[in-house]
């Protein structure tokens, strides 16, 4: 637990469920069992101890701050590549969620965890083009939404087999502030023959996904990539 006045730098994790609330609520009782039982395998399998995040519930989901010192490239590379794979599995409900992640500064609050970290991961996990990645995507089930920061730290040097090229820039204003980021549907990490068509289907959609970015920002991206 974080106390107010200490300061760490932590990697924040939201996950959200599409579509949650249009479910009944036995409905949302079962998709909420099923996704506190594939976070933890998926976390199991990527050698993380979820026992030890601060998670706070959402309703469809839950925000979590990790650990100071917590392996960061291997939440981005392996959870969600271990989180696709659970998700894939012929189980029912079936889920299809968006998880955003952002590394920053944190302290502790009257309720918990606060700081700009928790800020960014939220809004770039409520961000059009992310809900609008995950919709057009109907053969995914996760599709994943990194901060800038996080991109250019971890993707674009490639730790533990991240593909840069799967990934695709956003640019959204909420509430007068412009948040910048990176999307990729599905795993994060090596492709298939299947999912390399997928990736050129999605390069092929990049005017939809890069909507608001300014072209400076659209040239850097595809240099990065």
């Amino acid at each position: 637990m974080l106390r107010e006045g200490q300061l760490v730098y932590a990697l924040v994790v939201a996950v959200d469920v599409e579509g949650f609330s249009r479910l009944g609520i036995l409905e949302q009782a079962a998709v909420v069992t099923r996704l506190k039982k594939v976070l933890g395998q998926a976390a199991r399998r990527a050698r993380l101890l979820r026992t030890k995040w601060l998670r706070q519930s959402t309703g469809d989901g839950e925000v979590a701050v990790l650990p100071p010192g917590t392996d960061v490239s291997r939440v981005v590379a392996e959870f969600t590549h271990e989180l696709a794979k659970e998700l894939r599995r012929p189980d029912r409900p079936r889920l299809r969620v968006r998880v955003s992640m952002h590394h920053g500064a944190l302290t502790g609050g009257a309720f918990g965890p606060v700081g700009d970290a928790l800020v960014v991961a939220c809004r770039l996990l409520d961000t059009a083009l992310a809900r609008e990645a995950l919709a057009d995507r109907t053969g995914e089930e996760v599709v994943l939404v990194i901060s800038r920061s996080l991109y250019e730290d971890v993707v674009v040097p490639r730790f533990r087999g991240l593909h840069p090229a799967r990934f695709q820039p956003l640019c959204e204003e909420v509430k007068g502030r412009t948040y910048r980021g990176y999307v990729c549907a599905g795993s994060p990490r090596f492709t298939t023959p299947r999912e390399e068509n997928e990736v050129a289907a999605l390069s092929g959609d990049a005017g939809t996904l890069r909507r608001g970015l300014a072209p400076a920002e659209v040239e850097l991206a595809d240099t990065a990539g």
